[in-house]
């Protein structure tokens, strides 16, 4: 061997061959191939190709999973001694009422999972409001009335795939996570697909309407018909480029590789008093600072997103004591 061929040797960059994927990135490839898109897969190299934008993204999904607080003990108890679960509901029945109304409670509640232990666990959403009224405000031994006040309060509380086990729990939610983002990249080729039959459409018009304006005029009228035929020709060209196989790969995993935009959590604080009233941190000693996440995911609606933790025997109860509000309902 030459000196020449042992410096050119020496100078080749060394790249570690890299390992085979395990059985988790293997089942969420197979998902994906299965399951995203029929188009998929005809793209070359699918595994090798989407192996490391889709291991990325199952290792941003359980950082967020992993990011939730909790697990927080929802009942009537906590509503009295928890901040946060007494800004979250009205009243203690609020609390009840939930459970017994959640259909995911009772499908999990009529399962002999559900037997394995006196507490589940699961994900509890709901969505931040405000408003604002007017209302009294104490300044030292001054009652003041018609102060404006802008007050906090929860809507639309639920309760997301109940589980015994607590690492169970976050691992269907890691999936469901992923489900999520997979699912906010369909809407996107949907919504191409829409616009390549719009275009197909519009396309179609204008050439009937420049065959008609040809055995009439050339002037300005059919210039402009033409140059916007172009356009619409030219952007139907690109959208049908953008559907192939290929290109459709790349574009999965560009996306995979930056999913924030589609899946985040983003820390937020606000202090309030026992009413709900917003107020300045330290202004009062009833004035509690309360933090916790909020979730976007794909419809971008902020939701607080925490772990809970729920006595099952109350939740039973709950169950039973809507199921019996509905008989009487209906018997009256």
């Amino acid at each position: 061997m030459s000196f020449f061929s042992t410096v050119a040797d020496f100078l080749k960059p060394t790249f570690a061959s890299a390992p085979p994927p395990g059985p988790e990135l293997l089942k969420a490839l197979a998902w994906v191939r299965e399951r995203v898109d029929p188009t998929l897969r005809a793209a070359g190299n699918f595994d090798k190709r989407l192996a490391q934008p889709l291991g990325h993204a199952i290792d941003y999904c359980a950082g967020v999973i992993g990011a939730l607080p909790g697990p927080t003990a929802i009942d009537h108890r906590a509503f009295a001694d928890d901040p946060l679960v007494h800004a979250l509901f009205a009243t203690a029945d609020d609390v009840r009422q939930m459970l017994g109304r959640s259909q995911a409670v009772r499908d999990f509640l009529a399962s002999p999972a559900s037997w394995q232990a006196d507490h589940f666990h699961a994900l509890l959403v709901a969505r931040r409001q405000e408003k604002k009224q007017l209302g009294m405000k104490r300044a030292g031994d001054v009652i003041e009335n018609d102060v404006p006040q802008r007050i906090l309060f929860f809507s639309d509380q639920a309760l997301i795939e109940p589980h015994c086990d607590l690492e169970g729990l976050r691992q269907r939610l890691r999936q469901r996570a992923l489900e999520s983002l997979l699912q906010t990249f369909q809407a996107h080729l949907d919504a191409l697909r829409h616009e390549r039959e719009g275009l197909s459409a519009e396309s179609a018009v204008e050439r009937s309407h420049l065959t008609v304006l040809r055995g009439i005029t050339d002037g300005p009228a059919h210039a402009v018909h033409t140059r916007h035929l172009a356009e619409v020709d030219a952007r139907l060209r690109e959208v049908i480029e953008t559907l192939m196989p290929d290109p459709l790969l790349d574009a999965l995993g560009d996306f995979l590789h930056a999913p924030e935009p589609a899946l985040r959590l983003s820390p937020f604080s606000v202090s309030i008093d026992r009413l709900g009233v917003i107020c300045e941190a330290g202004s009062d000693s009833s004035v509690q600072t309360l933090r916790f996440p909020e979730l976007a995911s794909r419809d971008q609606r902020l939701h607080l997103a925490m772990l809970a933790r729920v006595d099952r025997a109350e939740a039973e109860e709950a169950v039973a004591a809507v199921r019996d509000q509905q008989r009487r309902f209906m018997l009256i």
